[in-house]
């Protein structure tokens, strides 16, 4: 655990606290903390920062419910900044970006997949009378036979490239189907970073494409 006391805070008395994507690596934003905030984010387990412009203490997501959750801390060699992993449950921007550094209007696929996985995690315990997600999830072979379904779609979609002259029944039918392969994944116990590596190991120069 780390004491406050041990760092070296600058003359407001707050550190710098970088947040950071505890499985993508991604930056994800840089508030600053107290020993309150420090103090909080540790036993908690919830990521809590002080802000200088309203001169309180606050939990991310105590309003948006888009909280962080603290993986592990570090402290750089001069003790005055702090590296905190976490893991996000929804967008981490007010604008709704999954980070403050991108470029909302152009988002990419790993972080889309990451934001929808957080998503598809935190309906998992939602009454499945209101949730499609919680349905799928909530055991059987419904998740399994639906990307079936999908990935039958995208191959309809692809064959009538030809006559429909227009490729969005293919993006289309892909979103769902990766959608419903997330949902799989889940209902499995299987976090997507598995499948990175796995895709990543075989993009090695020894793999045989």
């Amino acid at each position: 655990m780390i004491v406050f006391t041990d760092l070296r805070p600058g003359s407001d008395g707050l550190v710098t606290a970088v947040v950071q994507h505890a499985d993508t690596g991604d930056v994800l934003m840089v508030g600053h903390m107290n020993a309150e905030a420090l103090d909080l984010t540790q036993t908690t387990g919830l990521v809590h920062f002080w802000s200088r412009s309203r001169g309180t203490l606050w939990r991310k997501g105590e309003t948006s419910g888009n909280t962080l959750t603290t993986v592990d801390l570090r402290v750089d060699c001069d003790g005055d900044a702090l590296l905190v992993r976490a893991r996000p449950e929804g967008p981490v921007c007010h604008t709704g970006s999954a980070t403050c550094f991108s470029d909302v209007s152009a988002p990419t696929l790993g972080r889309v997949i990451d934001r929808l996985s957080s998503v598809i995690a935190g309906r998992a315990g939602s009454d499945p009378a209101r949730s499609y997600t919680a349905r799928l999830l909530g055991g059987g072979d419904l998740v399994a036979r639906k990307v079936l379904e999908e990935a039958g779609e995208v191959s309809f979609a692809y064959k009538d490239l030809g006559d429909s002259g227009t490729v969005e029944p293919v993006v289309e039918e892909s979103a769902d189907l990766v959608y419903h392969l997330l949902v799989l994944l889940a209902a499995a116990g299987v976090d997507p970073g598995r499948v990175a590596a796995e895709l990543t190991s075989r993009m090695l120069p020894s793999a045989e494409a």
